[in-house]
């Protein structure tokens, strides 16, 4: 995931217009299945709106694509260093996300970011696609998926299969962990780029 080429909501007007051009969706109906309004849905598109994470994850879900597809932008020749205090968040109710970097492997794709679950909050999720792996570095985590519950202490791993209702819950002050989102090939847009190098837009 390469996210040092403008802003997330610059990168998410290009991305999200392409995928619902892709899905052949109006924004009319984009906003139907994913209960998000046609206002919202435009400011999205025309790069005004102020995206969430439960945005983002509702139109991951209902067009059916990685993260990334949404918020990546062409990614950069050489080796890539993604710098904390330079990586823009996407926050939630509950959550902080820094996108840090997509890896593709054969037919997989991971998403990488840095995840913070904010003190005493909880984050829900109605489910997204991909398969979801969290690694707690700091705080304790509580993880419900589909009625289970589990809890998590620094260097304690969790996967599950994320089309799944979901929820993470610092319970003892912030909680800081590596989430990582995989995907199987057929689960990406594959954006075309241009010969220039960059994102060829509708």
């Amino acid at each position: 995931m390469h996210v040092g080429e403008g802003s997330i909501r610059e990168r998410l007007a290009v991305n999200l217009r392409r995928a619902r051009t892709e899905r052949g969706l109006s924004i009319s109906e984009l906003s139907r299945r994913s209960a998000i309004g046609k206002a919202t849905l435009s400011q999205l598109e025309s790069g005004t709106g102020n995206p969430t994470i439960e945005t983002v994850f509702s139109l991951s879900r209902v067009l059916e694509v990685a993260i990334s597809d949404l918020l990546d932008a062409t990614p950069p020749a050489g080796p890539t260093v993604v710098r904390a205090a330079e990586v823009e968040a996407l926050s939630g109710e509950g959550v902080d996300l820094r996108p840090l970097r997509r890896i593709e492997a054969g037919d997989a794709v991971f998403e990488v970011f840095d995840q913070r679950v904010r003190a005493d909050r909880r984050q829900d999720s109605l489910g997204h696609v991909g398969t979801e792996h969290t690694i707690v570095q700091a705080g304790r985590l509580g993880v419900r998926v589909e009625g289970r519950e589990v809890e998590l202490g620094p260097g304690d791993y969790v996967a599950f299969d994320a089309t799944l209702p979901h929820a993470y819950t610092a319970l003892d002050g912030e909680v800081r962990s590596v989430l990582l989102l995989q995907y199987r090939a057929d689960q990406r847009l594959h954006l075309a780029d241009t010969s220039d190098g960059t994102v060829d837009t509708p």
